[in-house]
């Protein structure tokens, strides 16, 4: 799908993070009619503005409800906050940018976007991670009355729209959150 402003983009990507959750969840090894459904309900409903992307408020809850693990690797030691986007590059020091991290993975990451470094490290991001990332880049770029600029924008943002994942792969590689590493 070509997507012609950054509200599209990222409408689309939300999308089909929807279809990929709505398969991980029932256990799919591959996306079938129902799922491609979603993705195209959603994302037809998300640009008549007929539905709005759910809030973060939604997302804080479930970050209580989850293990204390790394969101990146599911490591349960040596646990850090970190900003998934980070602060040097325009992260706002709040609950909504604040995820666990273990010290690896948040060293490792530094200040680089959190899907270019999950990219570089060959890992697809866990479907919570990337719901947050959308989430904030939305409210970002209307904070910035920059959606409905010609995506690729021109507006300098400390998220790497290129670096969202198009296609997804399927959901049989992918995971709602990272895998908590369990105790020998």
């Amino acid at each position: 799908m070509r997507t012609e402003s950054v509200r599209e983009h990222l409408y689309w990507c939300y999308a089909n993070l929807a279809m990929a959750h709505a398969a991980v969840e029932a256990g799919a090894s591959s996306y079938g009619p129902i799922h491609y459904m979603i993705r195209n309900r959603l994302w037809s409903a998300l640009k008549s503005g007929e539905m709005e992307i759910e809030s973060l408020a939604d997302d804080e809850k479930l970050k209580l409800r989850l293990p204390q693990a790394c969101v990146y690797c599911g490591c349960c030691k040596n646990l850090s906050v970190d900003h998934l986007v980070a602060s040097n590059r325009g992260g706002k020091n709040v609950g909504e940018n604040m995820v666990l991290a273990c010290r690896s993975c948040n060293s490792s990451k530094g200040v680089r976007d959190a899907l270019v470094w999950l990219k570089s490290q060959g890992r697809f991001p866990p479907l919570f991670v990337l719901r947050r990332y959308l989430k904030l880049a939305l409210a970002w770029f209307e904070a910035v009355d920059g959606l409905d600029e010609p995506f690729p924008g021109r507006v300098t943002a400390p998220f790497d729209l290129s670096a969202l994942p198009r296609p997804f792969p399927p959901p049989s590689q992918l995971v709602l959150t990272a895998e908590v590493e369990r105790a020998p």
